[in-house]
């Protein structure tokens, strides 16, 4: 009977220690991402505060590439591009950013000179977009647009599309 509780107590300690040191890469601002080892930090533009979004909804090769690297791979792809834009229309961003996203109630959107110089990057537009501003724009991201319906919101996918249209409309491609 000893003999079995220590080997017991032995395995246990083994199982135990094979987990420590590991990362958890569920969360976008962890350190570990599954693909690459790292992941872009984001940070909210209310107050450049950690914003911690769950890496499981970077689901495509395009958002884990971004939440790789912090580069849009749908800049110029043609089809992501119109995807943007009726993406954009349908979560009412026309409402105050304009048909062309060039401004109306709300800022323009296409550049070179934005509300939130951070918005020069896609890293920065995806942080604005996602969990929305100081100045009157709410969260658009899945599971804060709507708090009471986790579901609800634009994906990390759907997002970079959108910027992907928005950097159609003027120079900025903001990858560089």
């Amino acid at each position: 009977m000893y003999k079995s509780k220590f080997g017991l107590a032995i395995v246990l300690v083994l199982l135990a220690l094979s987990g420590c040191g590991k990362k958890d890469s569920s969360t976008a601002g962890a350190d570990a991402s599954a693909d690459s080892g790292t992941t872009i930090q984001f940070v909210t533009t209310q107050d450049d505060k950690p914003l911690v979004i769950d890496a499981k909804l970077f689901d495509t090769p395009a958002a884990k590439e971004f939440l790789a690297t912090g580069k849009n791979p749908y800049i110029g792809n043609a089809e992501a591009v119109a995807k943007g834009k009726k993406i954009f229309q349908l979560y009412s961003c026309t409402q105050c950013h304009g048909a062309d996203a060039k401004g109306q109630v709300g800022p323009g959107l296409i550049g070179p000179t934005f509300k939130y110089p951070k918005d020069a990057t896609n890293k920065g537009m995806f942080e604005t977009i996602w969990h929305g501003t100081n100045g009157g724009m709410g969260a658009k991201g899945v599971g804060l647009m709507d708090p009471t319906d986790p579901k609800n919101g634009i994906t990390p996918d759907e997002l970079l599309k959108v910027i992907a249209w928005i950097r159609s409309m003027g120079g900025v491609t903001g990858n560089e």
